[in-house]
């Protein structure tokens, strides 16, 4: 059988707000902390209180706070308060700069941040947009335009005795508003009519949770009559609720009608964001608007999450600060030095405040050149991440097709893009595995009744131990005339077509097939005949039950909110049919905390039976006493139905006799009208009154023999201390014996298994270490029946215990816990609704898709965010350094070396564009190639390409090349002479280092790319090509302004020279030939995973280029295929290195087999003899 899902999630306590201010005029009543009271048809009364307008705002900004907002959010990075600090420091008389070099990138910056800001602010993701505008259908829709467009909807209200139209954003709490069918509902309403008979409505909730099928409303018998709008006028109910609160599920309260005090439930409560099907029109009153609704509340926004990238950024910034204080403080007590020294070619006199005042010298000379070397942190880098990141999520991750699910028309969606290069570093992955792993399809395969197992099928997972195994799989032949059809593939003659009569206990069969047609919360639809009729279920797993019910002979057809009609077949007699109708007495829903649902039902002939239905553990507890030998073999059969991979469920059933019901029916009532705690009172009294060890079973749980010995005594304090010994007997000795394995050199892989009775004991502070100690020794580690809370704990265990990035997988609501406790959430957009896709960082199709997310684009991100970072370090280090060695030519005077724009435009234009194309198409395998060899992800575990060694080799490799540009020049250049006999003077100098440097770091680009497109051609030419154009602007105008006249046609006078183009071929050569012969070393010697994948196939072309999808709104899955397949770019991307074969093949293929095998010293010079050849095709 199939084992039941959380169809609601977990009832979250609700959070009360406590009113501003109480109010005496007139009737008005004080608000209560914990409720609010409504007048229903009164505005006066309820203007006093202030209740909230029904206008929303889903902006992170206005037009007011924009600006500090966006300022403030800016400033929370050390980077811009840095150079805010440097700005102001510029405007001080001992800036060598003018200001605008360091406050015209900082404003650039700024004005891009706040522009990308403004952008995502406007723009909406779909999940939140669909619950605030379920009619929209594009990916991105405008916040702005979607929130005024959905304020200036129409709804009709009731104003005297008729219905006027009124837009959304002027509905008030307490108004009569009628809502038509179709229509979505403006806000959390009070369902008092229907035009549909007994006052029920159906409503459905896709673009809250998902759930495409109907749910049945039922409002009070006594506001029935509510329904026209003369009758509605004369309605003045108070209505005394909760206040509002992000509970979708739970509603509390009671309706007050002439003295009479009616208990309210969630089927009164017509929540915003639904729609109403298959009624004309209902009568409903305002209880919530706008913010205060149960949608807006739970609307939020993901917890902020920061990559852990970016917290080691924030470590080699603080680094780099550090090295900016070391060299201004060596130039100040240099300066100090020298004008103590030289006081006498300085021309300083006594009475001057600088002779012989070395500290103040070297004070001022020391924020002197803070502000001269400050372009040593790279000011740009941030927003060029933003936009790198910004990027990849929209243009290659949301349009992949190899994560584009065709049958449903979802492609993936990244909800966030501040956690692309985590998605490369995961350690461990936290799934779920009901809907996420199982896809949600539910089939009824296998039952057992009484002790006896029936189903012949074999699953896939029984298929394949046999297959790895060597055992041969015996399929029985399906019987002739076995029923196959969605939710349901049973085949067993001896309960198929009334066979179950022969049966050693047909009437355990046949009170199994009613609880199956009974209990459930299925609506019907379309004609009452079992071919036609289609099940409208909360769950796919709802679906399979009453399916199954219908083929074995209980079919259900109809549904009214206090009937259910089940036409029987071969009850009384072979052949015979009728239709039975059982009246619902009392219902309580299914949900996290309780795990099952119960129905209280009376048969035609006055039975009482109470049916219940729920997860094994929770079933078996309130099992009946003198049924061990039927406990002992259903959880054999338990056991055996798990290991087959199938999900499991178990029914009950008690007889009830009146009175026993009556007595229990009145503390159901008093319960049921508690505005307090009412779901926990509801479960107490069902737990205690009804089911109270006195049910019958179908399939129970398995536990261990002390544990179960100490449930049988009945002792809970007793159970509890048995329990947590056992969980710390077992902990500590698996434990144990896991170390033992991992000291041998080929132990098996470990895997832990426990359930949520055990962990809950197992999460205590105690036992927590050993726990995590155990887990992390482990392959898998398998929780069974946790609850949300649960999941949760796990996660934030490894993720604070272990200090491991983790990622958590889930569909569901009662997965949004873990996905918000792990360094990355992904949501899977199945079966089981939005709520998981609405709390996560990335959202999927189906979990298959998890491969290419990982594997490609977090591989691929990780890659190309760690270049970026190293390349900025490198290229702005590089700049500074030549201004450093300058600073010991000039006796640390703060002389500066660039001209002011120079300086300026460095970073954010002469040598922005290549980096960003880095960051976007650097490639360092296909993406074949990185699920060919999985192991190639361990890198970024490693943190292989941001380590403090390879910080160490690119500040190296600038240091070698800012000495390359500085000493080359400056020593061949000031002796030279220009055309005009002249010698060259300091701009000269300056203006042909700089080209240099323009040159160096732009082709270094193309030295550090594994994948060359046209782009890196284009932007990194472009690049040169833009300072060489700016120079001779820039160099060729004057104005009245002291503007550095001195660099007035400099460039002219320099490209006058044949030594300047000697220089540009020569000096850019030699310093890039230190990082050539490194790779070359590195390459040869030391390579790197990917690299060595790179020789194996060297000779293949890349054919797997990456597959976009842009959603078109018109197009079939099929035709929105094979258009973005005509639209993907047509370059190649060609692997830079060297063909020849790599040290390391037997070490890498071997990790890809879990066995360790260093590589040998004499690998390099036997596998240099060695080299392949490309094959030739034979003609």
């Amino acid at each position: 059988m199939v084992r039941s899902s959380s169809l609601n999630g977990d009832s979250s306590a609700s959070h009360r707000r406590t009113p501003s201010r109480t109010v005496t005029l007139g009737h008005i009543q004080p608000q209560a902390p914990s409720c609010r009271t409504v007048y229903c048809n009164d505005r006066d009364s309820n203007m006093p209180v202030r209740f909230k307008g029904n206008s929303i705002s889903t902006t992170k900004y206005n037009v007011f706070t924009f600006l500090p907002k966006g300022l403030f959010e800016q400033f929370r990075r050390i980077a811009n308060i840095y150079f805010l600090g440097i700005s102001c420091l510029s405007l001080t008389p001992i800036s060598p700069v003018s200001p605008i070099t360091n406050v015209a990138p900082l404003s650039m910056v700024l004005l891009v941040s706040l522009i990308k800001e403004a952008f995502e602010d406007w723009s909406q993701d779909p999940p939140v947009s669909q619950l605030l505008n379920p009619s929209m259908d594009n990916l991105v829709q405008k916040r702005f335009q979607n929130d005024m467009s959905i304020n200036n909807s129409t709804v009709e209200i009731l104003q005297g005795q008729q219905w006027v139209p009124i837009p959304w954003r002027k509905l008030q709490v307490g108004d009569i508003v009628k809502i038509k069918q179709d229509a979505f509902f403006p806000a959390d309403i009070l369902f008092l009519s229907s035009t549909n008979p007994d006052g029920i409505c159906y409503v459905e909730t896709a673009n809250l949770d998902g759930e495409t099928n109907l749910k049945i409303r039922k409002a009070l018998e006594r506001t029935w009559d509510y329904l026209v709008p003369e009758k509605a006028s004369e309605f003045k109910g108070e209505i005394q609720c909760e206040q509002p609160n992000n509970s979708l599920y739970t509603f509390t309260g009671n309706l007050v009608v002439q003295k009479q005090t009616l208990p309210l439930s969630p089927d009164q409560l017509l929540l915003r964001g639904c729609s109403l099907r298959n009624t004309e029109y209902i009568v409903g009153a305002v209880v919530f608007t706008g913010h205060e609704t149960k949608v807006m509340m739970n609307a939020m926004n993901a917890p902020s999450k920061r990559s852990t990238l970016e917290k080691k950024l924030d470590k080699l910034i603080i680094t780099i600060f550090c090295v900016l204080l070391t060299m201004c403080l060596i130039g100040a007590i240099g300066c100090s030095i020298v004008t103590d020294r030289e006081d006498l070619y300085l021309g300083l006199q006594k009475s001057d405040w600088e002779y012989h005042n070395r500290l103040a010298i070297g004070f001022f000379t020391f924020f002197t050149l803070i502000t001269l070397f400050s372009s040593i942190i790279p000011i740009s880098l941030y927003v060029s991440i933003e936009m790198i990141k910004f990027i990849q999520s929209t243009q290659f991750i949301n349009r992949d097709l190899n994560m584009y699910h065709a049958e449903t028309n979802t492609p993936a969606l990244a909800r966030t893009s501040n956690l692309n290069e985590e998605l490369g570093q995961v350690e461990y992955i936290f799934s779920d595995k009901t809907g996420t792993l199982t896809r949600n399809l539910m089939e009824f395969f296998k039952c057992s009744i009484g002790g006896i197992s029936y189903g012949c099928g074999v699953t896939e997972i029984e298929r394949g131990i046999a297959q790895r195994n060597g055992l041969k799989v015996h399929e029985e032949e399906r019987s002739t005339g076995a029923i196959r059809e969605k939710g349901f593939n049973f085949d067993d003659p001896r309960l198929m077509r009334g066979a179950w009569r022969n049966e050693p206990d047909p009437d355990l069969c046949k009170e199994l097939f009613r609880c199956l047609a009974i209990c459930h919360t299925v609506l019907p639809e379309g004609d009452e005949s079992p071919e036609k009729i289609v099940y409208q279920a909360a769950s796919p797993d709802e679906a399979a039950l009453v399916t199954a019910a219908k083929n074995f002979g209980f079919f259900f057809y109809r549904r009214t909110p206090t009937t259910v009609y089940v036409r029987e077949s071969h009850v009384e007699k072979m052949g015979k049919i009728q239709d039975v109708a059982y009246e619902i007495l009392n219902v309580l829903e299914f949900n996290s905390t309780r795990k099952r649902q119960s129905v209280v039902c009376r048969y035609p002939d006055g039975r009482l039976v109470l049916y219940c239905k729920g997860a094994d553990n929770v079933i078996f507890e309130r099992l009946a006493d003198g049924m061990d030998d039927v406990r002992k073999v259903t959880r054999e059969h338990l056991e055996h139905f798990g290991s087959s991979g199938l999900r499991t469920l178990c029914l009950a059933y008690r007889d009830l006799d009146p009175e026993t019901y009556n007595s229990w029916n009145e503390k159901f009532i008093q319960a049921k009208s508690a505005l307090r705690d009412r779901e926990k009172k509801l479960d107490e009294v069902f737990a205690c009154n009804l089911i109270n060890n006195d049910m019958k079973q179908f399939i129970i749980s398995s536990e261990t023999d002390a544990i179960r010995e100490a449930e049988e005594r009945g002792d809970q304090v007793e159970i509890a201390r048995v329990i947590k010994e056992e969980v710390k007997k077992e902990l500590r000795k698996s434990l144990e014996e896991a170390q033992l394995y991992m000291h041998t050199v080929a132990g098996p892989k470990l895997a832990l298994v426990i359930d949520g009775k055990c962990l809950m004991y197992a999460l205590d502070p105690s036992l927590r270490v050993t726990l995590l100690s155990l887990s992390l020794n482990c392959t898998s580690v398998v929780c069974c029946r946790v609850s949300p809370l649960q999941k949760a704990q796990v996660t934030s265990l490894v993720r604070k215990g272990a200090k491991k990035i983790t990622l958590s997988i889930g569909d569901g609501a009662n997965d949004v816990s873990m996905i918000q406790a792990a360094h990355v959430g992904i949501g899977i957009s199945g079966m089981e609704g939005m709520q998981a896709v609405m709390a996560s960082d990335f959202a999927i199709a189906q979990f298959r898709f998890l491969t290419d997310l990982l594997l490609v684009h977090g591989r691929w991100s990780y890659l190309r965010i760690c270049k970026v970072v190293m390349y900025f370090f490198y290229k702005n280090l590089t700049f500074t350094l030549t201004q450093f060695w300058f600073t010991f030519r000039t006796g640390f005077s703060g002389q500066r070396f660039y001209d002011d724009w120079f300086q300026s435009l460095y970073n954010v234009f002469f040598t922005a564009l290549p980096v960003i194309v880095l960051g976007l198409f650097e490639k360092d395998v296909s993406a074949s190639l990185s699920k060919r060899y999985p192991e190639l992800y361990r890198e970024g575990i490693r943190n292989s390409f941001f380590k403090w060694r390879v910080v160490a080799v690119w500040a190296t490799s600038a240091v070698y090349q800012s000495l390359v540009c500085y000493l080359f020049v400056t020593t061949s250049s000031f002796g030279a002479i220009n055309s005009s006999g002249k010698i060259f003077g300091l701009w000269d100098v300056s203006t042909l280092v700089f080209t240099c440097l323009v040159i160096a770091v732009n082709v270094r680009i193309l030295l550090m790319s594994n994948s060359i497109t046209r782009w890196h051609y284009i932007t990194v030419g472009g690049s040169i090509l833009a300072w060489l154009v700016f120079a001779f602007v820039y160099c060729g105008i004057t104005t009245s302004r002291d503007r550095n006249e001195n660099v007035y046609f400099v460039i002219y006078v320099l490209m006058s020279t044949f030594y300047f183009y000697f220089t540009l071929l020569l000096i850019p050569a030699v310093s890039l030939l230190g990082d050539f012969i490194y790779q070359w070393v590195e390459r040869w010697f030391y390579p790197y995973d990917y690299q060595i994948v790179q020789e194996i196939h060297r000779h293949e072309s890349d054919a797997s280029k990456a597959d976009h999808l842009e959603i078109e709104n018109e197009l079939t899955p099929q035709e929105a295929r094979s258009y973005a397949i005509s639209q993907l770019p047509r370059e190649l991307s060609k692997h830079t290195g060297f063909a020849f074969d790599s040290p390391g093949y037997e070490s890498f293929f071997a990790s890809q087999l879990g066995v360790y095998a260093p590589q040998k010293a004499w690998d390099v010079a036997r596998r240099a003899s060695m080299r392949s050849r490309p094959k030739v095709p034979k003609k």
